[in-house]
């Protein structure tokens, strides 16, 4: 082999090292970085392997299951999908729009007290804006949002 020769072959096990080593430090960030969306009906369903699961699960708020302390900032609901119910509890106040019957996906771990730990809840509502009729007042389409049954 001629030293041209092995200076390519350097060349070209060097880049395929390079690339390597960039495509599996890319990937492996990307899977830590991962989040699953689940609907109660899958979180029951994995059992044990969804403990420690970092998650976004989404479904409705139970009717009759929110637990709103505000002195000790805690809150706790169930959400379903029709099928399955899953107990949530977290800190801090709720959005201005939970209620119950309404969509939610929340973010956190499930734990193996059965308690699925919050750190985010975000409300599911449409993104239909609709300005008030001229002449209404604010608080009364706050009002209307907060006796809206779905």
């Amino acid at each position: 082999m001629t030293p041209r020769a092995k200076q390519r072959l350097l060349a070209v096990v060097a880049l395929l090292v390079v690339f390597g080593t960039l495509g599996y430090l890319s990937t492996q960030s990307m899977s830590e970085d991962l989040v699953y969306y689940w609907s109660p009906t899958e979180l029951v369903d994995k059992g044990d392997a969804a403990i420690g699961a970092t998650v976004r699960l989404g479904g409705m708020v139970e009717q009759e299951s929110v637990d709103w302390r505000p002195q000790e900032q805690h809150l706790s609901f169930r959400i379903t999908d029709g099928e399955e119910s899953v107990q949530v509890a977290g800190k801090g106040a709720p959005p201005q729009m939970f209620r119950e019957g309404i969509g939610v996906v929340v973010e956190g771990k499930m734990e193996g007290d059965g308690v699925f730990h919050t750190t985010t809840v975000m409300i599911k509502h449409s993104n239909e804006y609709q300005p008030p009729e001229e002449g209404e007042m604010p608080t009364e389409v706050y009002k209307s949002l907060q006796t809206e049954e779905r």
